[in-house]
């Protein structure tokens, strides 16, 4: 139950922007999800907006008081505790809208695509371009952060897109970025 949040304010400086802390600070947040087994705890985005492209420069956390409470109390934030401030953990506005907060991913780039195929399939640059057109690609316009594979080091965007507004919370489990398809996270 999402029943208490936090938020956590990135501060840019001269040197770093805010887009790249707040990457970094999700990154932090996403290692600590995973290291510690966390499934209950969600991820927002207050000042979300598709007209600006932006996620803004605020990530809320969502959760019951007493794992939020724990989870701050972990170092989870080494590093970055200059470049952020956190508010107190606090209650959920009563009647605040619920909404998903999910990944969307998206097959962005045609050239990489026909790559991979040809690489795959053995095929020749002629024979990828039939299989895969130029239309396959999408141009989204949905807010993103700059994040970096553990696995494999490669930078990727990672897509945000929010669900319809609705008054039913929908409780349930998140994936390890804390974001869910399913679960509800009050919308304030």
């Amino acid at each position: 139950m999402t029943s208490h949040h936090v938020d956590i304010r990135v501060v840019p400086d001269p040197e770093t922007n805010a887009a790249q802390l707040l990457g970094a600070l999700y990154d932090r947040l996403h290692l600590a999800l995973v290291q510690q087994r966390i499934d209950d705890i969600g991820a927002s985005f207050p000042g979300y907006s598709t007209t600006q492209r932006t996620l803004g420069t605020v990530l809320r956390l969502h959760g019951n008081e007493a794992r939020l409470r724990n989870f701050l109390m972990e170092d989870w934030l080494k590093g970055l505790r200059g470049h952020v401030r956190l508010t107190d953990v606090s209650a959920v506005p009563e009647g605040a809208p619920q909404r998903t907060v999910q990944r969307r991913q998206f097959k962005t780039n045609v050239e990489r695509l026909r790559r991979r195929r040809m690489k795959r399939k053995g095929e020749t640059e002629q024979q990828a371009q039939q299989a895969i057109p130029q239309t396959v690609e999408r141009r989204p316009n949905l807010p993103y952060l700059h994040l970096r594979s553990r696995s494999t080091s490669q930078p990727f965007c990672l897509f945000i897109a929010l669900g319809s507004l609705t008054t039913t919370a929908n409780p349930g489990r998140f994936n390890s970025h804390g974001l869910s398809g399913s679960s509800t996270i009050p919308w304030f």
